[in-house]
């Protein structure tokens, strides 16, 4: 979503890091670079006023003027804006005796069905018993919907129809939950094509009556600033207690996100990420702030590497790696579990340094180039994959025939698997970084 938006910050650093010192006009026309690239990521003009007038008065202070590399305090400063921009860690309120209720609401075609059932799976991973309400009478296929994703996810849903107004619905459903001991109940609420005064006062009876925990915005980023001005007026109305925004990993120039905790001082507690239901993230500042200058996000990295690889697995081949003896179907296993954190280029891009590389990363080509690989090591013998030096020309035919690819894409990933073997030997050598990993000093 910032791709342009970093790759301006990142190339206006670069200047500043050719200068010894910085002089009050470096600093000044480096700032003017910033406020451009700013506002064409179609970031709020007083936010970025406001937010270019703080680096400079930290900027041409001593603490840069007197530091040994001036252009790394610069991006220090930035970065500490950035995270002051984006507002504070807000999490979901679960104080009081349940049931929680939270209260989604939105206009159609922000994505709020599909984010109701990834809070509830979410909730769920967090020991909550949440139970989703379909409370879209108005929609057609709405509480379809929401069933099927229910239905997917196993959580329950509870609906009564499009002839039940929407406040009934939803004080019939936590009364539910409290009958069945659900801890969660999250509404699913009806949306419009734009902000109409029933859909308001509708709203306004299902917070009376249901006194939720939460309500939160559904937000599409793609909207840009029309983004900001929707959560203005759904927090006037209803009084919001935070926002999701929704298809984050779109091609969003990104300045909803960068404006919407300054115009309406309601903080982002989630990012939705993909289609995928567990595609939802916890909305942290910091590293946010970190993505966007290209310096990478390793805690979220790591947190969706606990989330695909099992801990005994994870253990299991450590000791093999040790060993040396990490082979095809330890790699293809390895495969399978990246695919599960998600799209190669996101990741790539969560890893400092190789910003850059994710957007020359085509997300149809790496599924292909990753299925072609699961689809030749699946037509390998048990023998082939655990001894791959046995895997002469005819094997390779034979298997490239199998795998519906040819014997040159067989050669390539030997090649990767070999070189891969020779990289781990080294890594796994005396003061490198596999011991400490298992000795648990890096995680």
């Amino acid at each position: 979503m910032f791709e342009s938006l970093s790759d301006k910050l990142q190339g206006t650093f670069k200047k500043l890091a050719g200068r010894g010192r910085l002089s009050e006009k470096d600093v000044d026309a480096a700032l003017r670079e910033v406020r451009l690239a700013l506002l064409e990521a179609d970031v709020n003009y007083k936010v970025v006023k406001g937010f270019v007038a703080r680096v400079r008065e930290r900027a041409v202070g001593t603490e840069v003027m007197r530091s040994l590399t001036p252009a790394q305090a610069v991006v220090k400063i930035v970065n500490e804006e950035l995270i002051h921009v984006l507002g504070t860690p807000s999490r979901i309120d679960l104080s009081g005796p349940p049931p929680h209720v939270i209260m989604l609401v939105g206009l159609h075609g922000s994505g709020k069905t599909t984010t109701a059932a990834k809070l509830a799976l979410h909730m769920r991973r967090r020991g909550q018993r949440p139970l989703l309400v379909a409370a879209d009478p108005y929609r057609p296929a709405a509480a379809t919907q929401l069933e099927v994703l229910g239905k997917q996810l196993d959580i329950p849903v509870y609906s009564e129809g499009a002839h039940v107004p929407p406040p009934t619905i939803c004080v019939n459903a936590v009364k539910r939950a409290e009958r069945s001991a659900y801890s969660v109940v999250i509404l699913d609420t009806a949306g419009r094509w734009h902000i109409d005064e029933k859909m308001m006062q509708e709203l306004e009876q299902v917070k009376r009556a249901t006194s939720p925990a939460e309500v939160l915005l559904v937000a599409d980023a793609m909207t840009g600033q029309e983004a900001v001005r929707i959560a203005d007026e759904f927090n006037r109305r209803v009084g919001l207690t935070g926002l999701i925004l929704t298809k984050v990993d779109g091609d969003a120039r990104g300045g909803a996100a960068l404006s919407i905790r300054s115009v309406t001082g309601v903080p982002i507690k989630f990012l939705g990420m993909g289609e995928k239901a567990d595609a939802l993230e916890l909305f942290h500042p910091d590293r946010l702030a970190s993505r966007i200058l290209g310096m990478g996000d390793v805690l979220t990295l790591i947190e969706k590497a606990e989330a695909a690889f099992d801990q005994e697995k994870a253990l299991g081949l450590e000791r093999k790696l040790r060993t040396a003896t990490f082979d095809l179907e330890d790699f293809l296993e390895q495969l399978r579990a990246v695919k599960e954190m998600g799209p190669l280029g996101q990741l790539v891009e969560m890893v400092p340094g190789l910003t850059s590389l994710s957007r020359q990363i085509s997300p149809e080509v790496t599924d292909g180039q990753m299925k072609r690989m699961e689809a030749i090591i699946n037509s390998m013998t048990r023998e082939e994959r655990r001894d791959p030096r046995i895997i002469n020309a005819s094997r390779k035919r034979r298997i490239a025939r199998g795998s519906g690819t040819t014997t040159q894409e067989v050669n390539i990933l030997l090649n990767q698997f070999r070189q891969m073997q020779r990289m781990l030997k080294q890594l796994t050598g005396e003061g490198s970084i596999l011991p400490m990993l298992g000795k648990g000093r890096m995680l």
